[in-house]
């Protein structure tokens, strides 16, 4: 006899939002698993060896030119998964996965997601609508990296940050966040400098805490906004 899971004590929002009696027979496939920063959970031309659900914590995904710069393309925490070249059918990634907040995740090897992709219909419905709200927020992060000013763009991701994290402090060093914005560090310095005399942020090394959030969201650009929206939209939450 199955029992079901309460979805209430499922960290993971997409694994919680399965039916009860779809979830109980499910999460025996997975494994808990600690998320260390820098931890590398997909690799550019790399095989795709798991599904990993996340339950605290954030996992950047990262484009790499040929002249080996980077970019941050999307941010993935509780609200989704890793993994999503298997949804399609893929056995390599394309970009960098790596962990970019401590946390935790519920792994599923890739042969027992395929089959229960195959088995479970509610699953696969479920995941390709991940899948749309997570090409939403690539092509917005395109699109806002080639039009809105620096302040906006760090206000966006300072907001996307903070919705992942456990309370008011990101740690993120300005280096770091430079390549997350495809910009030099100085420009980052300017922008966070910007926002902490408004009393927005407050930083010191290799941390920010988010003080004043409305005022984050009054200055970020419209893109925040209206991915947050697709997200509800597709996933309800």
């Amino acid at each position: 006899m199955t029992v079901d899971v309460p979805s209430a004590v499922v960290k993971s929002q997409l694994l919680a939002a399965l039916p009860p009696d779809l979830l109980a027979r499910l999460l025996p496939r997975t494994r808990p698993v600690s998320l260390t920063m820098r931890d590398s959970l997909m690799v550019p031309d790399g095989p795709v060896e798991a599904a990993y659900f996340v339950e605290s914590g954030w996992v950047s995904l990262v484009a790499s030119l040929e002249d080996g710069t980077q970019a941050e393309v999307g941010l993935i925490g509780r609200e989704g998964m890793v993994g999503l070249p298997l949804l399609t059918g893929a056995d390599t990634a394309f970009v960098d996965a790596f962990v970019q907040a401590d946390g935790s995740a519920r792994r599923m090897e890739a042969r027992v997601f395929r089959t229960a992709l195959e088995e479970e219909p509610a699953f696969r419905s479920l995941l390709f609508r991940y899948l749309e709200a997570m090409l939403s927020q690539i092509t917005q992060t395109a699109a806002c990296n080639g039009r809105h000013d620096l302040e906006q763009r760090l206000a966006r991701w300072l907001l996307m940050a903070h919705d992942r994290a456990e309370g008011d402090e990101v740690q993120i060093t300005q280096e770091f966040l430079a390549l997350m914005l495809c910009v030099y560090r100085p420009s980052v310095s300017i922008a966070a400098g910007t926002l902490q005399r408004a009393g927005m942020i407050r930083y010191g090394r290799g941390h920010m805490t988010i003080v004043d959030r409305p005022g984050l969201e009054a200055t970020a650009c419209d893109c925040y906004r209206v991915v947050k929206a697709r997200f509800e939209r597709l996933l309800g939450g």
